[in-house]
């Protein structure tokens, strides 16, 4: 019987190809299709003080998705009891039975995910250096992933990003914003207008645009609302 770790590409062209964010995403959609899921997380946990930090490096999510989870309930997922290492047979969550496991996910967490098209998500936890990170697969339909294609999935992760821990490390670690501007973009990720952020930071709407225009101009986002959608993708806000 052929083993596991001979199925796996040589890693050196996989380091090749991750140069970059873009290739960094161009790789997860790749595997995300080979193992018949619909969606993709890359999670970072990072040390922050006293407390850990879940940053979310890639993903192909949609926006509403992880506005309405939120980053605790992704942080839970991601390092839920069911996360496994490689080398072990994932064991999904199903979220259309709605199960609730304790200081992980409610029934009605597990529901929100299933109506927005995570009926199944497998946590899974991948050695790369010194780094925590969990990669998330998930799909509408319970069944459609198959176990096996997700450890090979993730022994080919494993191989791939402990070849560019710089890359992994700035994307986790990637907060361009000034606290002003994380300031605005937050409000108005919660619905603001322009005048009511100005009042709650006791600034003029004038400065509040500005703040925003930055933020923008540092994401490279077409426009304030694709800011709000890469700053929570990013884990920033």
């Amino acid at each position: 019987m052929t083993s596991l770790a001979a199925q796996i590409p040589d890693p050196k062209p996989l380091a090749v190809r991750l140069a970059s964010r873009g290739d960094l995403t161009s790789f997860l959609m790749e595997l995300t299709s080979e193992i018949n899921a619909d969606s993709y997380m890359l999670v970072a946990i990072v040390h922050d003080r006293d407390r850990n930090d879940a940053r979310i490096v890639a993903s192909n999510w949609i926006f509403d998705a992880i506005e309405l989870a939120g980053h605790r309930l992704i942080a839970s997922l991601a390092q839920s009891p069911l996360a496994v290492s490689p080398g072990i047979r994932p064991r999904g969550i199903v979220t259309a039975e709605a199960p609730a496991l304790p200081n992980v996910l409610s029934a009605e967490e597990a529901k929100l995910l299933d109506v927005l098209g995570h009926g199944e998500i497998f946590a899974l936890k991948l050695n790369v250096g010194r780094q925590r990170l969990f990669l998330m697969f998930s799909a509408a339909a319970a069944g459609r992933i198959e176990p096996s294609d997700l450890m090979r999935a993730q022994m080919k992760c494993c191989y791939a990003l402990s070849q560019v821990p710089e890359l992994l490390a700035a994307a986790a670690l990637q907060d361009p914003l000034s606290d002003r501007e994380r300031e605005c973009l937050f409000w108005v990720s919660e619905g603001k207008t322009t005048d009511e952020v100005a009042v709650i930071l006791g600034v003029s709407s004038n400065t509040v645009n500005s703040y925003i225009t930055h933020a923008i101009q540092k994401f490279s986002a077409p426009n304030r609302a694709a800011a709000v959608a890469t700053a929570i993708r990013s884990g920033i806000i």
